[in-house]
């Protein structure tokens, strides 16, 4: 899947302009937790979300260094921090940079993305306009309505070879120690495994093969320190 197939369309932007107020009104009312920000033209120039709002002087939330804390703080930092609670324009709390995606940018990339920059949303770009936007939730909801898809029923001969050349794909998987058989569709694991964390990913990858009824794991674990 891409993100043109879970993305949000069309997105709710927010402009530099808008006030800070009228940006947390709109999160409320909406039930989101952030909005790019664009300009006149339609350009992409921030993202705004709920942590850029979390520290405000209206709240009472605004950050407060102790007296020795802000003796090793630098004035520029204390200064950005003072902007960042106090102003009321979008423009001076919103975040300048902004990771985004293109509409064919597969899912386990944005998935990626979201991880290693720990954020919540990537806008979706194309030809410099944004077209859409991929969350957190729109993934969980991939994985919430994902169906598995079958031409028809698969041989057990079909079942086999389809797990063992999964299996042989993975660096983890020790085919040479193991036997699959299958008997309609049900499928019985024998060999050895090096641990149990690959005891469990051979189970795992045998069932969700396309056409597993059940699956019989009678696979024994040996490592170095002998059998479990």
């Amino acid at each position: 899947m891409q993100a043109r197939n879970v993305m949000v369309t069309p997105v709710v932007t927010v402009k530099p302009s808008a006030t800070v107020q009228e940006v947390a009104a709109q999160f409320l009312e909406r039930n989101i937790s952030g909005a790019p920000v664009v300009d006149d033209n339609g350009k992409l120039v921030g993202i705004v979300s709920e942590g850029d709002l979390l520290h405000r002087v209206e709240a009472g939330t605004e950050r407060r260094r102790s007296w020795w804390l802000r003796a090793f703080a630098d004035a520029d930092t204390l200064a950005a921090e003072y902007v960042k609670s106090h102003s009321r324009k979008v423009a001076d709390v919103m975040s300048r940079t902004v990771i985004t995606a293109a509409p064919e940018t597969p899912l386990h990339e944005i998935a990626t993305v979201l991880e290693k920059n720990a954020i919540k949303r990537v806008p979706i770009l194309e030809n410099g306009q944004i077209v859409g936007i991929v969350s957190r939730a729109n993934l969980l909801q991939a994985v919430a309505s994902a169906r598995q898809v079958l031409e028809a029923t698969p041989s057990d001969k079909a079942i086999r070879d389809r797990i063992l050349s999964s299996l042989r794909a993975e660096p983890w998987a020790h085919t040479a120690l193991l036997n699959v058989t299958v008997s309609d569709g049900v499928v019985d694991l024998w060999g050895l495994a090096e641990s149990k964390a690959e005891r469990k990913a051979i189970k795992v990858a045998a069932e969700t093969t396309p056409g597993v009824r059940t699956v019989n794991d009678n696979m024994v674990v040996f490592s170095g320190g002998g059998w479990a």
